[in-house]
C-alpha cells in the first residue's frame, strides 16, 4: 500500500500541474482553423425547398442557396435542422446565424429580426377535397367551416383576420394538414402556393389546388438586427446569384413540374 503522505503529495502535484495547464490554456489565444461556420437554421419538411434526399441528406432549393452563400462568403456551412416554430428563438439567442427556411418577410417579424432581399415571391393558396363545394375564399368564412394551417406560419394570422367565423385547426406538419383535408376533417388547408401545388400533385384524385393567391408574400433570409454587414453580404450574393443564372438553374432542377403546372393555371412562377 502507498504511504498516505506520499499519496497526498502526489495528488497535490497533479492538482498543481492541472491548474498550470488550465492557466496556460486560458492565457493563450484560442487557435482557429479558418473562418467561423455559417450556421443556417431550417426545417427540412417543405419540399422542394427544404427536404431530405433518398439518403437522408439535406436537399432542395433552400439547401443549395445556403451552400452557394457559404461558398461566396468563404465560410464552411453548418445546417441546423429544427422545427419551424423554434427558428426565430434560435436566431435571437445566437444559436444560428441566419434562417433560410421558406420564411415570409412580415412587418410583425421585422419588429425583432431583420430580413434580406427576397429570393422568392409567392402567395397563400387553398387545398380542398376533390368533391368539395368550396370555390374560393368567399366560401370559407362561415360557421361550421374548419380551416387547417401550420403552426408559426403567416397563414395562421391570415385565417384569424379574414375568416373569423370559421374554426382554425393548427398542426405542425404538411402531411398532417393534407390528411385533414383528404379525410374531410377540415374544409381547407391554407399555405404557400408551391406547397399546396406539391401536395395536390401527390393526391390529385383526392384534392384540388386553388392557386389564385389569397395574399402575396416574399420569402427572404432572416438574420439578427445587429448584423448589417452580413445583410449586405447576403443581398450582394442574391444579386450575383440571380444574375449568373443560379435561380433559373434551381428552378429547372427542383421546380420544373411546378413551373409547368403554374403556367398551365395562369399563375406566375415564383422563384426570383
Amino acid at each position: 500500500m502507498q504511504n498516505p503522505g506520499a499519496l497526498i503529495a502526489s495528488r497535490v502535484r497533479n492538482f498543481l500541474l492541472c491548474g498550470l495547464i488550465a492557466s496556460l490554456s486560458a492565457c493563450s489565444p484560442k487557435s482557429t482553423n479558418g473562418p467561423k461556420p455559417l450556421r443556417v437554421g431550417m426545417e427540412l419538411s417543405t419540399p422542394p425547398f427544404e427536404m431530405v434526399d433518398a439518403s437522408g441528406n439535406p436537399d432542395g432549393v433552400g439547401v443549395r442557396l445556403a451552400e452557394a452563400l457559404a461558398k461566396q462568403l468563404g465560410r464552411p456551412l453548418d445546417i441546423e435542422v429544427m422545427a419551424f416554430k423554434g427558428l426565430e428563438t434560435a436566431l435571437k439567442t445566437g444559436n444560428i446565424d441566419i434562417i433560410l427556411s421558406s420564411m415570409t418577410d412580415t412587418p410583425k417579424r421585422r419588429e425583432s429580426i431583420e430580413f434580406s432581399d427576397a429570393y422568392c415571391k409567392i402567395g397563400l393558396a387553398l387545398l380542398v377535397a376533390k368533391d368539395s363545394n368550396i370555390k374560393g375564399p368567399d366560401d370559407l368564412n362561415q360557421p361550421g367551416r374548419k380551416i387547417v394551417a401550420r403552426l408559426g406560419t403567416t397563414a395562421v394570422d391570415f385565417v384569424k383576420s379574414n375568416f373569423p367565423k370559421a374554426e382554425l385547426v393548427l398542426l405542425d406538419q404538411n402531411a398532417a394538414c393534407l390528411l385533414e383535408v383528404t379525410q374531410k376533417k377540415a374544409d381547407a388547408f391554407i399555405y404557400d402556393q408551391l406547397s399546396i401545388l406539391k401536395l395536390h400533385l401527390t393526391q390529385p384524385e383526392n384534392t384540388r389546388a386553388l392557386l389564385e393567391p389569397l395574399q402575396s408574400e416574399s420569402w427572404a433570409m432572416a438574420l439578427r438586427k445587429d448584423e448589417p454587414e452580413l445583410k449586405q453580404q447576403i443581398n450582394a450574393f442574391l444579386k450575383d446569384f440571380r444574375a449568373s443564372g443560379g435561380m433559373d438553374a434551381l428552378g429547372e432542377k427542383y421546380l420544373k413540374a411546378e413551373k409547368t403546372a403554374l403556367k398551365e393555371r395562369g399563375v406566375p412562377f415564383v422563384l426570383e
